[in-house]
């Protein structure tokens, strides 16, 4: 789905992240750890397209990423739901319209796989406030409809940046647990995070492996979390 060969990416500061080959399972669960300013958030967006490597290779979905388009580009994050730490919607529109706006935008009128959208705002446990505004909302329920915003397209990859960063442990625990249950329909999930009480949280339930961003590079990390 994912793969880095000898990949490196730099800033005008210097290099960032260096020598990355790996791959990304499909069906998998991955942790993204490492210190504040390691790359985490660097290494996500390159695995959205959105940053391309200085040197090395980047394939998406098996298509080296310096070959495409700007179309081809839209096309592939098709496939990808992106979740931020500071989710933003557009604060005149209700909280289903923003869950809706991909579909709004991609012509579509329905869910892929018969799921509807009050359905969706039912499994983030947002039903009853479908139609409040962004400003209304919490913490943790900002993060469950920038969820259901990410996964509207049914994407094969889930990409969430600290999304439990600003919300507090028992609502880190209540998305945690809606990201295990897509992980088990089958998305492949990479989930940035400094947080070792969520990882092994995840462990105790499924496969959940850790990518570990140390001195520029990036490896799986063994099973001591």
């Amino acid at each position: 789905m994912i793969e880095f060969k000898g990949a490196s990416y730099s800033y005008t500061g210097g290099e960032l992240l260096q020598n990355m080959s790996l791959k990304i399972a499909s069906g998998a669960f991955y942790f993204i750890t490492g210190p504040s300013g390691s790359g985490k958030t660097t290494f996500l967006k390159m695995c959205y397209g959105s940053l391309i490597p200085n040197t090395g290779e980047l394939r998406l979905f098996g298509q080296d990423v310096q070959t495409l388009s700007r179309d081809d580009i839209a096309m592939v994050r098709r496939k990808i739901g992106l979740v931020h730490q500071d989710c933003q919607f557009l604060e005149h529109l209700t909280v289903r319209e923003n869950i809706a706006l991909p579909l709004s935008v991609s012509g579509q009128e329905r869910f892929d796989d018969n799921m509807n959208l009050k359905e969706l705002l039912a499994w983030v446990g947002l039903k009853g406030r479908a139609g409040a505004m962004p400003a209304e909302l919490s913490g943790g329920e900002r993060q469950r409809a920038a969820l259901a915003r990410a996964i509207i397209m049914s994407p094969d990859i889930i990409l969430a940046d600290e999304p439990t960063g600003n919300i507090d442990w028992e609502m880190s625990q209540r998305l945690l647990q809606l990201l295990i249950e897509l992980n088990k329909m089958g998305k492949t999930i990479l989930l940035a995070s400094h947080d070792l009480s969520l990882i092994r949280l995840a462990k105790s339930q499924i496969q959940a492996r850790v990518l570990r961003i140390t001195n520029k590079r990036i490896q799986l990390a063994g099973a001591d979390l």
